[in-house]
């Protein structure tokens, strides 16, 4: 009796619940069709609730990406296996344990990724293997593979000013807005003073990235082909076999000049170590002779244009393959140590030599006949070097890369430079133009410079470049007391005139240079207080910058 009481009382409960859900559903569903304050009420609640389900999945979002930034760290403190050998090792391990991590379901897709990440660091080709990746590891594991590939990415490229100038260069790199015509505002990359300066003082003193001597005076042994010491009354000067001629003040700056890029360029050792390319065939007879038939018909080109920019694209290419060769096989010398860029601060990444050069203005090269032509004969050289080098060169990077020369290099000339350069040759558009305030036709040689290149143009200079100890080490001198956060300028080129030139016509003079060599017109003091015509060439638009701060 009590059990089918029991039963009848909760019969009576379940309907009367049912009941009641019922009659609550229909009273919802009445005042949400009648009442406009009850749906507007119900849309906040909707809204509430999308909001804090959004926001617990931005937390979670940003919970993973600060998960994911703090591995990355941990893995970029790991140190890098230092040979070729150990590299292998550490690849295959790493590769073989995101394998096995990888079949184990979603929670261990992020320790998986992480192995596949430590193994792309020591890949000689990254991108290679970033497509294999996209082939054969599982889709949620290499996206975060690629998520942490950003992550380093965009830390490199907006964290590179924050280490470069070297602070024990007292100066920085820093973008200013300036007030255009069209009243909109533009940005500007300058160098500025981290400090005061007072006049005469040194404020910084660095090697050139590469250097070339002016091509009348290669092969002269006048100066030295690597430092431009001048050599013409030293009878203890290097003249090894060499297709250029090229002469040396001492046994280190030959040695130095080879490692860098004379070798590879032209001369006829092994172009990269035999133990940094694992695999790598002995060459054959007849490889070395289409190698030398290269270089010489390269060298041929050279002397009969007498150009040097083409050169300093050389040799910035065949630089870069010889650090990258070092880091695959260190060799711990002295000697090798100070053939490198000075080293970054503790704790700073590592940049290579196009990280420190795609930042940099550039001009325009038209693709005519001559720049195909030695555009070609690069390209064969370092093909002929090495298999798949010219991938360094094709045609757009090498236009980039000679606008960058064109417009950033700058012209060596201790004590004053020399009196008697020869006068360019061809069109007036074909002229090659450094940057020097004494005047290109006073140079001995060019040279590209890491933090000089972000050097703007005045013709009221605060700075000067300075070459006193007779060779390409740039000094950066103040020629006028600086005071810490202001701009430093130099001139691009002299803005005296030459002999009795009038005022007007240094005037006119170098605002026809700056057209040619930079395509900039130029607004400093002296030139905008000037009444004196501007030549219509003169208004050009200012040279690009390819990657803003």
């Amino acid at each position: 009796m009590v059990s089918k009481t029991i039963q009848y009382t909760t019969v009576v409960f379940i309907s009367t619940v049912a009941i009641s859900s019922l009659a609550y559903v229909a009273w919802w569903d009445y005042k949400r069709r009648n009442d406009p304050s009850f749906r507007k009420k119900i849309r906040k609640e909707h809204k509430k609730i999308h909001k804090h389900a959004k926001a617990a999945e931005e937390r979670a979002k940003q919970q993973r990406t600060e998960d994911l930034k703090e591995s990355l760290e941990k893995i970029k403190a790991e140190p890098v296996p230092p040979t070729a050998e150990e590299r292998e090792q550490y690849f295959m391990q790493h590769v073989g344990v995101g394998e096995q991590l990888s079949v184990q379901g979603p929670a261990f897709h992020v320790p998986a990724a992480l192995s596949f990440y430590r193994a792309l660091r020591v890949y000689p080709s990254p991108v290679e293997l970033i497509m294999i990746y996209q082939k054969t590891v599982p889709e949620p594991i290499f996206k975060i593979v690629m998520d942490l590939t950003s992550m380093d990415t965009k830390e490199r490229a907006e964290g590179y000013y924050h280490y470069f100038p070297p602070p024990n260069m007292n100066v920085e790199v820093k973008q200013i807005l300036v007030a255009a015509e069209s009243e909109e505002q533009t940005r500007k990359i300058v160098l500025i003073a981290r400090k005061d300066f007072r006049y005469g003082e040194n404020i910084y003193q660095e090697h050139p990235v590469v250097a070339q001597l002016d091509m009348d005076l290669e092969g002269t042994s006048k100066y030295c082909s690597h430092c431009f010491r001048d050599i013409s009354s030293s009878l203890s000067t290097i003249r090894p076999d060499d297709l250029l001629g090229s002469t040396y003040c001492s046994n280190e700056c030959q040695m130095l000049a080879s490692m860098q890029s004379q070798n590879l360029l032209f001369g006829c050792g092994p172009p990269v170590p035999n133990n940094v390319v694992v695999g790598q065939k002995e060459r054959t007879e007849e490889a070395e002779i289409e190698r030398r038939a290269s270089q010489e018909a390269f060298v041929n080109f050279l002397k009969a244009s007498n150009w040097t920019q083409v050169l300093l694209v050389a040799r910035f290419c065949a630089r870069h393959v010889s650090e990258e060769a070092k880091k695959l096989a260190p060799l711990h010398t002295p000697l090798l140590e100070r053939a490198r860029l000075p080293e970054p601060a503790a704790g700073s990444p590592q940049y290579s030599f196009f990280d420190h050069i795609e930042r940099l203005k550039y001009l325009k090269v038209e693709p005519i006949d001559m720049v195909m032509l030695e555009h070609h004969l690069l390209k064969d050289v370092l093909s002929k070097a090495v298999d798949g080098l010219e991938e360094l060169v094709d045609l757009e990077m090498y236009l980039v890369m000679k606008g960058k020369m064109a417009y950033n290099a700058i012209g060596v000339a201790s004590a004053g430079g020399r009196n008697k350069r020869p006068g360019a040759k061809g069109r007036i558009e074909t002229w090659e133009w450094t940057r020097t305030p004494y005047g290109t036709n006073r140079q001995i040689g060019s040279a590209l410079y890491r933090v000089s290149s972000y050097l703007s143009h005045s013709c009221s200079p605060s700075v000067r470049p300075s070459f006193p100890t007779g060779t390409n080490e740039l000094h950066l001198v103040a020629t006028r007391a600086i005071s810490k956060g202001e701009e430093l300028t130099m001139a691009y080129t002299n803005t005296h005139g030459d002999g009795d030139d009038s005022i007007e016509e240094a005037y006119r003079k170098r605002r026809v240079r700056l057209a040619r060599g930079w395509k900039i017109a130029c607004e400093c003091e002296s030139c905008t207080g000037k009444k004196a015509e501007i030549p219509s060439a003169t208004m050009v638009p200012e040279a690009k910058a390819e990657e803003p701060i």
